[in-house]
């Protein structure tokens, strides 16, 4: 089938501009964790249960293969199959079945960014490994072929040992063994392929070997012999480009194999040989020199093992953070991009998924291509798809010029109006997070981010901002940390760049260093100080990255913002070196070049350098931002959350209506979240936590109070008693956020103390001051351990155990209360909310693995009934009912008038007589009002006056079984706080 150009544009332009009722955006969605221990078929047996809850869209984590035993999927090995571990494809179309009998549709998280690499599952990367450069999978992933260090060109360095290579290899902990036809090294449970150019290394010993065993005239010997001279021609193959070159090459060896498999499967003579040569060639231990020839194959190889120590130092490919077991991919590259999304895109042809949320953006070389690009293959494969065309076979060669054509007519369309429209063909959603005051670049060709932003606004929105100060002298005062939060942030990012990116920062500098070199006016620069400056100014960073392209506009005003900001601050905290060193980086950053002949060449090298200078500031934010000062700074850690600015206690109410307009006006179809997979605290930890801020004078009596109740628990470790009071600090928010409702004696103690146990070891290895990742401190670790047991033993701790559960009883009223809050907020303001698994009801999470434990829906779905009223529900509200009763009451809401919540106008109220927040969501014939107290007592006394519009309107409780309400004559409405101590309210009115 083709297509002409017309025809395509056409085409092209009527999906892009016919976006039809079914089109619509999520009305809300209900993110479901899927593993081998929930599966596809799990997720069917509760579809029932989610219609009746009120959401329009599931929301799958991602589902193609992953490493085997993955919890999380985002270490995607295969995207051409659907994760057998959670059902395969035969599942997920049940799933997909059943969401459609009940009228719900299905997003899927994607990850683009990186791979799983490890247990040799990855065809594209064991394929790699095997031929190295060669490989028609090399441009696949971002390896530097020619790295700094001689040894390792045209090799992948893989630091998976846990010794250093010579113990390893002498331990005889590397082996060499033959299956059909291949060779590969085991190292445990990692497959290393050998390439099949050092094959003759392995076979011609045998050959040798053959020679009492089988005659010269023998075939079986022949074939070894005509084998060996094919594997032999390999490399000249490879060179000769008229005769195929590296194309010829890799079928040459795949014939080889199959030849050898074949020969060895035959000959028992053969077989038996080979067998005792492997035997002998694997080596034995107590003998160094019986593994030389081992050593030697090892050196040919296309990769080299190391002890996992050098990863951060020399390590050549880039990883997703610093995870060595996650390989980035390179999506800007056609043929990566389109094989890596082909079933992605039939299914949505398909019509089995609706919508796809991007995992980490910010990891791949321009973000915002890429979001064309996805759009623009969207379009593509449905206008395909309307011609008739079996989703399944969208992408066969049949079809490939239309396709072709369809996909450069749907890019330039998605380019040539990007910026310009507020909702696309595809509804796409970027995991983004957002710095204070960071805007979402305008041209992205998504519906906007997952909503980390609302998370971190609307648990800020409940914690005080008068107890700042008090806060602060309680934390400096019992933990001994003095450090303000952007100096730590600082000091971790530097800390991330000397520890875990020292390789990837080197690149950069060295980089950096030649673009000196070709200028007489900066080649006196040294390495060493232009490595400085470079670290400087990326742990000056105020966001996560900047999206510098090589397009002829340059640099966008709101990223040269950020880099001239970030070279000012790193020039004052660099005082030691050359001030002009950074006026020279700010110029590479800027892609500043002068008009002389070769400009352009200049250009492109500085635009390459800026460009991997944005894919590495992510990383090094994430890893010093959210994954070590979030766990070293413990004022409040309520606040320590993804997308937050933990050094800004509390915002007011005008702060939380700002941005719910700002996200109306540009970004109406965004995600907004309160828990998620990736939160370090659920949202209704987090409300219990920050209600301490009420009361900052009760809060430091009773950590004092209770560290010299539990002194005696500690042990001493290098002279100091442990844990650190910064540890404790910890802990006491974390029990107060997380205590059992029914009460400690009650609930599952020793499963509760588990869980502390592993939440608080993650916490002192991700702060990396008493121990960490790479080198844990045991006795640290065990004191730790042994001090949270303690606190739970009845006759040593019995009255910290009393105090503490008095006290959290005094606390728990307003936290629930603002968890409560936080649910209708998420579900009324501006954007698509998300349910996160479980978070219908109370859930006491705490970060991963810890939120992606299973969730028990039989005991969700009974509570559904158990009160007859919401003031029922609030008065036994440690059950959790009342907020399910509360979500689903406005989901049902949302799903009668979703033009309401998804377009209505956004106004903010004030109330009289509490500390609240109110708004009105409001079309031309309805209105939602809702109104949250942010402060104890709810909306007791208190009343809020309602513009004219909206006075001669009929209005009904929404949570409260539609009951009608009856505004006052001046439109006051006056909240049933003196009847009812529910801290929330959400009405909505109809025209006459």
């Amino acid at each position: 089938m083709s297509i002409d150009h017309a025809s395509s544009r056409e085409s092209v332009r009527a999906i892009l501009n016919d976006l039809g009722p079914g089109d619509a955006p999520p009305r809300a969605t209900y993110r479901l964790q899927f593993n081998h221990t929930f599966t596809f078929d799990d997720a069917v047996r509760i579809v029932p249960w989610l219609a009746r809850l009120g959401v329009s869209h599931l929301y799958a984590s991602p589902i193609f293969t992953a490493t085997a035993g993955s919890m999380h999927g985002y270490d995607v090995v295969d995207y051409g199959e659907i994760n057998p571990e959670m059902g395969g494809r035969d599942a997920f179309d049940r799933l997909v079945a059943t969401c459609h009998e009940h009228d719900l549709k299905i997003i899927v998280d994607f990850v683009p960014n990186h791979m799983g690499i490890e247990g040799g599952a990855n065809a594209w990367w064991q394929d790699v490994l095997e031929h190295g450069p060669a490989s028609p999978y090399e441009s696949f992933f971002d390896i530097d072929w020619t790295p700094l260090t001689d040894e390792l060109r045209n090799k992948v360095l893989l630091p998976v040992l846990g010794d250093q290579y010579g113990v390893v290899l002498e331990n005889g902990e590397l082996q060499v063994r033959h299956d059909r036809g291949a060779f590969t090294v085991w190292y445990w449970e990692t497959p290393l392929p050998i390439n099949p150019i050092t094959y003759p290394m392995l076979l011609r010993p045998v050959l040798d070997r053959l020679e009492g065993e089988l005659s010269p005239e023998d075939i079986d010997r022949l074939e070894l012999e005509s084998i060996i001279t094919a594997l032999e021609r390999l490399p000249e193959l490879a060179e000769n480009p008229d005769i195929g070159g590296l194309g010829a090459r890799y079928r040459e060896q795949i014939v080889a194999k199959r030849r050898l498999n074949d020969l060895v499967r035959r000959s028992s003579v053969v077989r038996d040989v080979l067998e005792r040569f492997l035997d002998d060639l694997n080596g034995t231990v107590g003998d160094p020199r019986s593994f030389d020839r081992l050593d030697a194959l090892l050196e040919r190889q296309s990769w080299r093992v190391a002890f996992w120590r050098v990863a951060g130092e020399e390590i050549n490919y880039r990883r997703f953070f610093a995870i060595n077991t996650l390989a980035a991919i390179r999506q800007e590259e056609p043929r990566v991009f389109r094989e890596s999304h082909r079933l992605l895109m039939g299914l949505l042809a398909a019509g089995a998924i609706d919508g796809v949320r991007i995992d980490h953006p910010d990891g791949l070389w321009d973000p915002e291509g890429y979001f064309l690009d996805l759009q623009a293959e969207y379009i593509a494969t449905q206008a395909l798809s309307k011609r008739g065309i079996d989703p399944a076979h969208l992408h066969d060669d049949d079809h490939a010029e239309t396709l072709d054509a369809l996909r450069d007519a749907a890019r330039a369309e998605v380019e040539a109006v990007a910026g310009d429209r507020q909702r696309w063909p595809l509804y796409v959603l970027a995991e983004k997070i957002l710095e204070h005051g960071e805007t979402l670049p305008e041209r992205w060709a998504i519906a906007g981010t997952v909503g980390y932003e609302f998370a971190h606004a609307a648990t800020a929105l409940f914690v005080d901002a008068s107890a700042r100060q008090v806060f602060d002298r309680i934390t400096s005062r019992f933990t001994g940390d003095t450090i303000r939060f952007p100096e730590l942030v600082y000091r971790m990012k530097l800390q991330m760049m000397n520890e875990a990116f020292v390789s990837e920062v080197m690149v950069l500098a060295t980089a950096l260093n030649r673009i000196a070199e070709q200028d007489r006016r900066f080649r006196d620069f040294t390495l060493n100080n232009l490595r400085s400056a470079l670290t400087e100014v990326m742990a000056s960073f105020p966001v996560y990255r900047t999206y510098t392209t090589c397009a002829d506009e340059g640099v966008e005003e709101r990223d040269r913002r950020y880099i001239e900001e970030a070279v000012a601050t790193a020039r004052r905290r660099g005082r030691g070196l050359d001030p002009s060193i950074f006026d020279f980086l700010q110029d590479v950053l800027l892609l500043h070049v002068s008009r002389e002949p070769g400009a352009v060449a200049r250009f492109n090298r500085r635009c390459y350098f800026a460009m991997k200078f944005q894919q590495l500031s992510g990383p090094v934010m994430a890893k010093g931002l959210e994954d070590t000062a979030f766990y070293r700074h413990n004022r409040l850690v309520a606040l320590n959350e993804v997308g937050g600015d933990p050094s800004r206690f509390g915002i007011n109410t005008e702060e939380f209506h700002r941005q719910n307009r700002q996200r109306l006006r540009r970004w109406r179809d965004s995600m907004v979240n309160s828990s998620t997979h990736d939160t370090k605290r659920s949202e209704d930890v987090r409300a219990r936590i920050g209600a301490l801020s009420n009361d900052p004078v009760a809060w430091r009596a009773a950590i004092n109070r209770w560290s010299r109740l539990n002194r005696k628990l500690k042990s001493l470790n290098d002279g100091a008693l442990a844990p650190h009071r910064a540890d404790e600090y910890v802990i006491y928010q974390t029990l107060v956020g997380t205590w059992p409702l029914e009460g400690i004696r009650s609930a599952d103690r020793d499963a509760y103390v588990e869980r502390l146990q592993e939440y608080m070891i993650k916490v002192v290895r991700e702060a990396a001051r008493f121990s960490n990742w790479v080198n844990p401190d045991e006795a640290y670790e065990r004191a730790l351990r042994d001090f949270i047991a303690g606190l739970f033993g009845f006759r040593r701790s019995g009255r910290f155990l009393s105090d503490i559960e008095g006290f959290i009883q005094d606390m728990l009223g307003p936290g629930l209360q603002y968890a409560l809050g936080m649910q209708v907020l998420k579900l009324t303001s501006p954007g698509v909310p998300d349910i996160y698994q479980g978070t219908e009801v109370w859930d006491d999470s705490l970060v991963d693995p810890d939120n992606r434990r299973s969730v028990d829906f039989t005991r969700i779905g009974a509570l559904a009934g158990r009160h007859d009223t919401i003031d029922d529900a609030w008065a036994n509200r440690a059950d959790g009912a009342v907020k399910l009763m509360v979500t689903r009451a406005i989901l049902g809401a949302r799903a009668r008038y979703p033009d309401l919540f998804s377009d209505g106008d956004y106004i903010a109220l004030d109330v009289d007589g509490a500390d609240a927040v109110a708004f009105v969501r409001a079309s031309e014939t309805e209105a939602l009002l809702a109104a949250v107290g942010i402060r104890p007592g709810g909306l007791e006394l208190a009343s809020v006056e309602l513009p004219d519009r909206f006075r001669a309107m009929v209005w009904h409780d929404v949570i409260r079984d539609d009951e009608p309400i009856a505004l006052a004559n001046d439109g006051l409405y006056s909240f049933p706080g003196d009847e009812s101590p529910l801290p929330v309210s959400v009405l909505l009115g109809t025209a006459t």
